[in-house]
């Protein structure tokens, strides 16, 4: 049995997706923490008040958004996950860290635009570069 690797993304990853109007690999899982769902929500929201984006721009992405094979999870088991990492880092919020956790628990990799985050993830998870799930 051949194994599909399987991704975590976060909001930048599903942002730069649709911006580009790239598809993700049928060939890779996507997963993410139900957290994204808010996040690139606020994201598309303040790109209109800001300018940046066309309310129906915003709109149309955002029903893509609704249709990208994205399997979400947030139970207690990543949430107490979430809360470790964010302690082992010395963060001093849980949001970021629920993707590394989710990524320990159910993925080969983390994928994300910020390098910041990607360096600090890459402490304790396996990151790929967002070519890896194109």
């Amino acid at each position: 049995m051949i194994e599909i690797p399987r991704y975590v993304i976060d909001a930048s990853v599903v942002l730069r997706l649709l911006q580009d109007g790239a598809q993700p690999s049928p060939d890779h899982q996507l997963v993410a923490p139900t957290l994204v769902r808010s996040e690139v929500l606020d994201a598309l929201y303040r790109s209109v008040r800001t300018g940046v984006l066309a309310e129906e721009d915003a709109l149309v992405r955002l029903g893509r958004f609704s249709e990208m094979k994205i399997r979400y999870l947030g139970d207690k088991v990543l949430r107490r996950r979430a809360w470790s990492v964010a302690a082992q880092l010395g963060w001093e919020s849980t949001g970021a860290a629920e993707y590394i956790a989710l990524t320990q628990l159910q993925a080969d990799a983390f994928v994300t635009l910020d390098r910041g985050l990607a360096a600090e993830a890459g402490r304790i998870v396996a990151t790929a570069p967002i070519s890896a799930i194109l």
